[in-house]
């Protein structure tokens, strides 16, 4: 079976083929892939699953590829972004918003309406589906506290709401990332009324520390690790030595010890390889089993 000129039949927008991964990712680096399809809509993505799931195709749901560590080997399977499903709906302080959508750019946009409570979102590159999946937060704030529900897409393609409580929101987890078969669609968020002015203030002032604090100049997938417990992941990676550790172009950040960047031509198995290296070391030295907030694909 041709499997991509059977998913060209099915008419289910965009399909490129023998894609090179790196492209579509934060991390520049990773093999190619089969193919990326970018459905139109639900209706066409439900369409494409159908084929993919009854041909027991090997698939997956990337965002913004902003938390995804690819290998360098051949992806024989589909990839499928979700850049179509943008679309916003802002009544008052209350917006429904497509899984495809920019969360920093939501971030902005609600900020200069003088609504408040997304501002921790305005450096996460990310789309607003990845971060309901990841709970993505910063700051002390998190999607947690301001998703009201989500519209998904269950295993057996029916589409679904669920509450807040409904998707367990923790720190750097959720019901969806547990559930990795659910397929967020649409979330709805509750913000506040706030003073445009002082809002677009604080961004300011956060991206002026992102700047300071974060190598955003290099490509990487943000933190690695998540903090253990009363600690910080970056201070026990300083405290092995790895705080500028090199795996072929795969580096430990000489600004923040808890990012790993590509310093140049890494590959994604030099970035796997110095991330499970940091992890064994912290156990070893430590006993704490950091945990890896970025996933690896093969």
């Amino acid at each position: 079976m041709n499997i991509i000129d059977n998913i060209k039949k099915l008419k289910c927008g965009r399909v490129l083929e023998n894609i090179n991964v790196k492209d579509y990712v934060t991390y520049k680096a990773g093999g190619k892939a089969l193919c990326l399809v970018l459905p139109d809509n639900v209706d066409k993505l439900i369409t494409l699953l159908n084929f993919l799931k009854s041909n027991k195709i090997k698939h997956k749901v990337i965002g913004k590829g902003s938390n995804l560590v690819f290998g360098d080997s051949f992806y024989d399977g589909v990839l499928i972004k979700l850049d179509e499903l943008n679309h916003l709906d802002i009544k008052e302080n209350i917006i429904k918003v497509g899984a495809g959508y920019s969360l920093a750019k939501l971030s902005l946009k609600v900020a200069k309406l003088g609504l408040a409570g997304l501002e921790f979102a305005a450096g996460i590159p990310g789309t607003i589906g990845g971060a309901v999946f990841m709970n993505a937060g910063a700051y002390n704030s998190d999607m947690g506290y301001i998703v009201r529900e989500v519209k998904v897409l269950t295993p057996d393609l029916t589409i679904k709401t669920l509450t807040n409580p409904e998707l367990d929101f923790h720190y750097r987890t959720s019901f969806l990332q547990k559930n990795p078969e659910y397929i967020c669609l649409e979330a709805t968020i509750l913000l506040q009324k706030g003073d445009r002015d002082l809002i677009l203030e604080v961004i300011s002032d956060r991206k002026k520390r992102r700047l300071e604090s974060q190598p955003l100049e290099y490509p990487s997938a943000g933190s690695v690790f998540r903090n253990p417990t009363g600690d910080y992941a970056g201070r026990l990676i300083e405290e092995i030595g790895y705080k500028g550790k090199q795996i072929g172009g795969a580096m430990v950040s000489l600004k923040h010890a808890n990012f790993v960047i590509n310093n140049g031509n890494a590959s994604g198995d030099d970035i796997k390889k110095l991330i499970l290296e940091i992890q064994s070391k912290v156990k070893e030295k430590y006993d704490i089993e950091l945990k890896i907030e970025q996933e690896f694909v093969e």
